[in-house]
């Protein structure tokens, strides 16, 4: 009879039943636990042939970067919307009208993240986001208040993918990269968080993150929703 060496077994492995214990979640926001999809707003707004027309003449999501690496919300977007006149009133909507963006609240994803905390995980945001409008989103999503921590790029000065994000993360929660677990909409964001070790998620839709909560023992199926 072969004695076992006490370490886990290869079969076991080559199953993916052996994972890191994960001592803290990280969830990204935007389309995990709120969709963020700009271009069906104006399509609703504005039509699809005036949104296209747009978005390939201004580079909107690159102005919306500007907000996320912490300048100003409206100030960026109306001085976009300056150097553009021929666009001037619809891209200030993503200022006046950003809560139309975003928008609807992923029900399931929230019931995750409340059912971690239930169970005294500790539950991190790391977002893109800007810091007027985080603190916007906070008045109207209670759910973004109710996090262990929120790391906001804006008030980080980078974003995701920059491996540096992710490292700030790991230095201030003092948490080994290899027990962290983190879902995100956006494969090269995965990517960066993976090249440092992290135990990473590709957001498809919650039914998967809640399969991957519970493969982790982080919660029942029941706990889940599955």
């Amino acid at each position: 009879m072969a004695v076992s060496n006490g370490g886990p077994q290869p079969a076991l492995i080559a199953k993916g039943l052996i994972m890191s214990k994960i001592e803290a979640v990280i969830f990204d926001i935007g389309n995990v636990l709120i969709e963020w999809q700009p271009e069906r707003f104006y399509d609703r707004t504005i039509g699809e042939a005036r949104r296209r027309e747009m978005f390939a003449t201004v580079d909107l999501h690159g102005m919306n970067d500007r907000v996320d690496l912490g300048e100003g919300f409206r100030d960026i977007i109306y001085e976009t919307a300056e150097a553009y006149p021929e666009f001037r009133a619809e891209i200030r909507m993503w200022h006046d009208h950003w809560l139309e963006l975003a928008n609807p609240v992923i029900d399931h994803s929230v019931m995750l993240l409340r059912r971690l905390r239930a169970k005294n995980v500790p539950v991190f945001a790391l977002t893109n986001f800007g810091i007027e409008s985080f603190a916007y989103a906070q008045e109207h999503f209670d759910f973004l208040n109710e996090f262990d921590h929120a790391y906001v790029s804006g008030h980080m000065g980078v974003i995701k993918p920059n491996p540096t994000i992710y490292q700030m993360v790991e230095d201030h929660c003092k948490i080994a990269p290899e027990a962290l677990l983190f879902a995100d909409d956006r494969p090269d964001n995965i990517t960066a968080a993976e090249a440092r070790g992290w135990n990473a998620h590709l957001f498809t839709a919650p039914h998967g993150w809640a399969e991957v909560l519970v493969d982790h023992g982080l919660l029942t199926k029941d706990e889940a929703g599955l």
